[in-house]
């Protein structure tokens, strides 16, 4: 069948593999060296796994995952509890659950180059929480507990590592709260009377200890000789990787770039502190007492013999010499009666068969987009590179099997086609734990066996039948799509399932500053070949459109097509959703495609509801040009330019004075003062700006890592205060003052309908030059005071703020419009135009 073309008329069903940990989206394959197939044959021969609680992307120890998985070749994964929804994001526009995903990504791309695995609860990052109670309150500490004890009792960890104490120490609620759910789950997986319901796919598990991941940071006066304190040293070098753990950790950390937290390697001693929590006490290692060899598994005596007989055969300039031996292993592995470690192992060893024998097999689809029902042409390929007997017997896709019955010769490639039948029932491919509308805590997943995967499982995984040395092995491959790109090369994304059509609204938020309507413009995608249906927009009361529907008729799947809506707003002041809506056969379909790629991991498709925020707003505003500054990457500018403001993106060559001079007001994104290099050299040119009657308003920024400390004209002390309860009641401090009273008069309804927190990092101290406007805080919490700062100079105004705009803006709430209006509008007269 070399070279030739069959076609298979298969129908496709999904095919549910039960809790794969890896990343299993589509990405280039790894290809084994023989020094990497050394450290997997070594892992082989130790059965032992160590599971590392944390409760954010970034928050687990890459060292120490890096050191357990690949010196102490220990099955090592993280559990964090949330995917980080909450944060910032410095590569992109991307936030809340867009950028959950990304993180989610980034965390796999960590593990995969650390040697870990990656687990998640349902827990949603809500943003900031000072405080654990609180933290629990909002997730639901029921359902993240069960959570944890369910990956507890599918990964089986003989050890659990957390990153933060119980006591607070940590800092953020999350943070705490992620100790404190590992904690009690440590003592739950092991009760059958905890979660009973999960007893249907797991057994009960109790690992051996619980240890705390601690440090200086948490604990100055610690050392290898406190009490309950055990100590490893993770520096050591790896001959085999050629790197020691601590660079291969900053290589895995590198991969959290939406946090900016890229890493260089360092090289020697680093010691890092485990402090007993519970369980079983170790005297010298986390590992101690605990059996990592093949004999803690009745029946396998003769697995492990010939485990070991490969390792000690194996030769890197012949890595297939071993497979005999490992066909050997597995077939004996078959007979024991521990499911657990069948199962497991034998993936392991299927692993480095596939690798010995220079395996490779793929399923190529014709396009990254199908739809249900749709057809899907297949490129498959299989090569043995090896003199070792290898027959494939058969290409499955669930029950439905492909006979080929073809010696696969050294080197000598076999390819052959398939056309695949998609099921019309098919699930879309949005990320699992977005397909229901959860709460502001939980992602809303039912599915108990979904629960814990860091991403959805592949829409097809054939299965290749191969015959060695007289057994049947088979190996799975998720079906991808890969081209080629001229400037990159060989590249690969997911298959994914979209719906017939798909419709976007282009701007996510659309504000009306006066009752002059709008044009809207919506996108309508087709995902099937010849395609007819319509268009229509569902608005709140009081709002209308013209033209009420529009049709479309679509000759080719992929064709798109923009269709101009005019929206018009009621009178008042109105906030409410726009939705855009397809009809095709008297079916609606209500989804945007939404596509998130960037190089450092799989392109991503999400598919959200076709959804705007439409706010009417009561609004004035003076000024009409403004300049940019962006810093971390922010979504402020667009939204300004929603109410008529024009924003120009300043870059380092703009920065002269006389430049400045133009604009109405200069505006500095969020954290440019941590990531703007040349604002070191610049801060004399925009101070100058001021001096001479320009308005400067700075967003926030942190304290750590600042390109200059000079970045007010008086003295200002950034702190960590912030305050995070969305609702926290305002306290005018300067009712009188200019920026609560003109253009806008600001009440305290302005302050409603605000979103996640009210601001970050606010200064807690600053020069007498200063005026504090507003004053809000926390329950139970004292006053802060600095959220925006308003101080003369010369003939300008310098403006400082914490105040999350960022959030508010892009979230259309209309007080923090009308309050950033007045902050550019400080000091110039009335329909001043530039």
């Amino acid at each position: 069948m070399q070279n030739s073309t069959k076609s298979l008329s298969l129908v496709f069903i999904l095919y549910f593999i039960l809790f794969t940990t890896q990343s299993i989206q589509a990405q280039k394959p790894k290809r084994y060296s023989a020094a990497d197939i050394q450290l997997e044959l070594k892992k082989l021969n130790v059965l032992g796994s160590a599971l590392y609680v944390a409760a954010h992307p970034d928050d687990e120890n890459t060292r120490l995952i890096a050191y357990l998985s690949n010196e102490k070749l220990i099955n090592t994964a993280y559990l964090s509890m949330t995917r980080g929804d909450g944060g910032q994001n410095l590569i992109g526009p991307e936030i809340r659950e867009q950028l959950g995903v990304i993180r989610t990504q980034e965390l796999l791309q960590a593990r995969r180059l650390d040697g870990g695995k990656q687990f998640f609860t349902r827990a949603n990052d809500f943003g900031y929480s000072k405080s654990p109670e609180e933290t629990l309150r909002i997730w639901d500490r029921d359902k993240v507990l069960a959570d944890a004890v369910w990956v507890i009792r599918k990964f089986r960890p003989d050890v659990i590592i957390t990153r933060f104490p119980t006591n607070g120490g940590g800092g953020h609620g999350h943070h705490t709260a992620s100790a404190i759910i590992a904690k009690e789950a440590f003592d739950l997986a092991g009760d059958k009377n905890a979660f009973p319901e999960q007893l249907k796919y797991v057994d009960v598990w109790k690992p051996k200890r619980l240890y705390l991941n601690t440090g200086r940071w948490w604990n100055r006066s610690i050392n290898k000789d406190s009490e309950g304190v055990v100590i490893e040293d993770v520096g050591a070098y790896n001959e085999l990787l050629g790197k020691s753990y601590t660079e291969i950790a900053a290589e895995s950390r590198s991969m959290h770039k939406s946090q900016g937290f890229g890493s260089t390697g360092r090289r020697g001693e680093s010691i890092e502190f485990l402090e007993y929590r519970k369980g079983d006490k170790a005297e010298k290692n986390i590992f101690e007492g605990i059996d990592l060899s093949w004999s803690r598994v009745k029946g396998s005596n003769k697995v492990g013999k010939l485990i070991e007989q490969a390792n000690q055969q194996f030769d890197p300039s012949n890595p297939s010499e071993i497979v005999p031996t490992l066909m050997e292993a597995y077939k004996a592995l078959q007979v024991i009666q521990d499911k657990y470690w069948r199962s497991q192992k034998a993936e392991d060893i299927k692993k480095v068969i596939k690798a010995c024998l220079g395996l490779y097999m793929e399923g190529k689809a014709s396009d990254y987009y199908v739809a249900p029902g749709d057809e899907i042409k297949i490129d498959f390929e299989a090569i043995n590179r090896s003199d070792v007997k290898v027959v494939l017997k058969s290409v499955k896709l669930n029950e439905l099997d492909s006979m080929i019955n073809k010696n696969l010769i050294n080197n000598e490639v076999l390819n052959f086609k398939s056309t695949i039948s998609l099921d019309k029932n098919v699930s879309y491919s949005q990320p699992y734990w977005l397909r229901k509308v959860g709460t502001m805590g939980l992602f809303n997943v039912e599915d108990q066996q979904l629960i814990g995967l860091p991403e959805n499982r592949p829409v097809l995984n054939a299965s290749f039948e191969v015959e060695i040395n007289g057994t049947t092995i088979s190996f799975g491959a998720p079906i991808i799509y890969k081209w080629n790109d001229p400037v990159n090369g060989e590249l690969y994304r997911p298959l994914e399932v979209i719906p017939p059509a798909s419709v976007a609204i282009k701007e996510k938020v659309i504000i009306f500053p006066d009752n002059e309507s709008k044009n809207v413009e919506v996108l309508v995608k087709s995902g099937w070949n010849n395609l007819q249906g319509k268009v229509t927009l569902s608005l709140p009361e009081g709002w209308r459109t013209d033209p009420v529907d529009q049709k479309f008729n679509f000759k080719a799947k992929g064709e798109e097509k923009s269709f101009s809506f005019k929206v018009y707003p009621p009178e008042k002041q109105s906030v409410g959703s726009l939705k855009g809506i397809i009809e095709i056969n008297g079916k609606t379909y209500d989804q945007e495609l939404k596509i998130i790629a960037y190089d450092h991991f799989p392109t991503q498709t999400l598919l959200p509801k076709s959804e705007s925020k439409i706010v009417k707003l009561d609004i004035q505003k003076r000024g009409s040009l403004v300049g940019y500054i962006m810093g971390a990457g922010d979504q402020v500018p667009e939204s300004l330019e929603q109410i008529g403001y024009k924003v120009e993106i300043l870059q380092t060559e703009d920065f002269s004075t006389d430049n400045l001079k133009r604009f109405d007001a200069i505006i500095l994104g969020i954290r440019a003062y941590n990531t703007v290099q040349r604002l070191k050299f610049a801060q004399n040119d925009l101070l100058s700006y001021v001096k001479g009657g320009g308005n400067l308003i700075v967003q926030y920024n942190t304290s750590f890592r600042l390109v200059t400390n000079e970045y007010s004209p008086y003295p200002l002390k950034i702190s960590r205060d912030r305050v995070t309860q969305e609702d926290a009641p305002v306290t005018f401090l300067a009712k009188e003052h200019e920026v609560l009273n003109q253009p806008n008069k600001i009440t305290k309804k302005d302050f409603e309908l605000w979103v996640q927190e009210r601001g970050l990092y606010f200064p807690n101290e600053w020069g007498k030059e200063f005026t504090p406007i507003l004053s809000w805080n926390d329950l139970n919490e004292d006053p802060k005071n600095g959220g925006l700062l308003v101080s003369k100079y010369g003939e300008g105004h310098f403006i400082y703020t914490g105040i999350s705009f960022f959030r508010q803006l892009p979230a259309g709430v209309p007080g923090a419009y009308r309050l950033f209006t007045n902050l550019i509008s400080i000091g110039l007269e009335e329909n001043v135009i530039k």
